[in-house]
């Protein structure tokens, strides 16, 4: 009997997450007219680039090469510039910095075929505690919670394509009017992937 209830109560949690459209951390339903993706960095083996890929790919999204016949069939995401700076937090009594507040600003694009230019943006904060004692551990610490970064604004960028897909379901304009582009028409540029600011 008790057993049974058991059951029952996992079959009820099933349904229930199952039901409101409850996903595993990190994956997004991505619309379907981005399944396949064109994806353009100006650093394309750079850290950010390959996260922005392996998050896509954990959200079963096909990624193909960029050509001729490619981008005047599937969308293209192009990735743009990346800004970290840092601000400080809090103070140690004697006046040095105890505490950094750190920000990473990706941008980018997404172009739809015949459609336009939609730019994306994503900005992450993170804390980071300053401990001059430990000076090698301090460098350590700040390249995970960078690459923690990276990885929630590629998760981030995931998701902000649902907002280009509404901006064409709804025609709304939620979304920065986009440039439209012409068969025959070159492309603008966008600012490479390896452009970081320091503050």
């Amino acid at each position: 009997m008790r057993q049974l209830v058991i059951r029952l109560f996992v079959l009820l949690a099933v349904l229930a997450t199952a039901g409101c459209g409850f996903h595993p951390r990190g994956t997004t339903q991505v619309p379907s007219e981005m399944k396949t993706l064109i994806v353009q960095s100006g650093d394309p083996y750079g850290p950010l680039a390959r996260t922005v890929r392996q998050q896509l790919r954990i959200n079963d999204v096909n990624i193909v090469e960029d050509s001729k016949e490619a981008s005047a069939t599937y969308p293209t995401l192009r990735l743009g510039s990346v800004r970290q700076g840092r601000d400080t937090a809090s103070v140690f009594i004697s006046g040095t910095t105890a505490e950094y507040s750190l920000v990473m600003t990706l941008t980018a694009q997404v172009v739809l075929p015949g459609k336009g230019i939609y730019p994306i943006s994503t900005t992450v904060y993170r804390s980071f505690f300053d401990n001059p004692n430990a000076a090698l551990a301090k460098d350590a610490e700040q390249d995970m919670i960078l690459q923690e970064m990276r990885q929630r604004a590629a998760e981030q960028l995931v998701r902000k394509l649902l907002t280009v897909h509404a901006a064409q379901l709804n025609n709304k304009e939620t979304l920065p009017e986009p440039e439209v582009i012409t068969p025959g028409s070159d492309s603008p540029e966008v600012p490479s992937s390896s452009a970081t600011s320091l503050q």
